[in-house]
């Protein structure tokens, strides 16, 4: 215990203490001047107040005391969206429209040092061109020609940010305001236009109706015109089969007619019958036929003969009586 007073009272020695001194330092120092980039950033280096270069995405290492950080760039797609800009269209309607603007820094350097707001500079070019297009646009035409607007306002910014590295990608016309009473006739304008539309197709719909109802109605009296036609045919087709059928039947009698009567005369010259009874039997059958409903009645000669000789006959006969 006796030495530890000797120890205390010591100090240490004035080079030790600027060499910690300095290392400590030359530590602060290096990791000052350290850097890491991120990805899809950028870093404009100056060195003694001059662009010296660029860094991208990495650890980078600044040398001190003579290199400073002048700008940090982001490098992804960014938006702008610019508060609502008064503009007249041609027919003199005042309106309210914001736009957003989609940009790209490409050059980090000419963003850096070729204007000192390059965003301010894009919301009064923005400006100033939507209200030269709107002013050659009527109402109904910037209300309905918001691609072209976009189109012709995305290629003038593109252009005129070009020299401070800037791509305008896209630009979109977010509100379009008009007038309160503006609004009112436009919404008037399309109810009128949906009840137009309404009766157009209700029209539509009963002229379809009324059609498909009088082909229904065409089609069904032609149904019935080809059903008559076809029973008409069918009838007229069975009334000739039954002619046909009656005619087979009437030949057929006739047929059986002739030949019994053949069938009997054969007979008869079979049975060797005299020529006084088939005279007798002729006037037998004339007897049947003077009983019908004849007003003439031809007469074989040879039963003419036969009659004249009975008549003679009978006149001798009576004489005598």
């Amino acid at each position: 215990m006796k030495f530890l007073p000797t120890i205390l009272a010591a100090e240490p020695e004035p080079i030790t203490v600027i060499f910690c001194v300095v290392i400590a330092l030359i530590l602060i120092i290096f990791i000052a001047c350290l850097k890491i980039v991120p990805q899809g950033h950028a870093v404009v280096i100056e060195r003694l107040g001059k662009y010296h270069t660029t860094w991208q995405t990495g650890v980078r290492f600044k040398a001190p005391f003579i290199d400073k950080i002048a700008k940090n760039i982001v490098l992804m797609e960014q938006v702008a969206d610019f508060p609502p800009q008064p503009v007249i269209t041609s027919d003199n309607v005042k309106m309210q429209i914001d736009t957003v603007v989609f940009y790209q820094i490409t050059d980090c350097k000419l963003f850096a040092y070729g204007h000192v707001n390059p965003i301010a500079a894009i919301e009064n070019i923005t400006a100033t061109t939507l209200r030269n297009i709107i002013g050659d646009l009527e109402l109904d035409a910037t209300l309905t020609s918001r691609d072209v607007i976009n189109t012709k306002m995305r290629a003038i910014l593109d252009e005129a940010t070009d020299p401070w590295g800037i791509k305008v990608n896209r630009v979109e016309l977010k509100n379009i305001m008009p007038p309160r009473e503006i609004q009112e006739a436009m919404e008037k304008q399309m109810k009128a236009e949906r009840e137009r539309r309404e009766a157009i197709l209700r029209a539509e719909g009963e002229k379809k109706s009324a059609i498909l109802i009088a082909e229904g109605q065409k089609e069904s009296a032609i149904l019935k015109a080809e059903a008559e036609k076809q029973a008409q045919i069918l009838r007229a087709a069975a009334q000739k089969e039954a002619k046909i059928l009656e005619a087979e039947g009437e030949a057929e009698a006739i047929l059986k007619v002739q030949q019994a009567t053949a069938d009997g005369i054969k007979m008869i010259n079979e049975a060797g019958a005299s020529k006084e009874s088939l005279i007798l039997k002729s006037l037998e059958s004339m007897e049947k036929v003077a009983d019908g409903q004849a007003t003439k009645i031809i007469i074989p000669s040879e039963i003419q003969s036969i009659a004249s000789l009975l008549a003679s006959s009978n006149e001798l006969i009576g004489d005598k009586k």
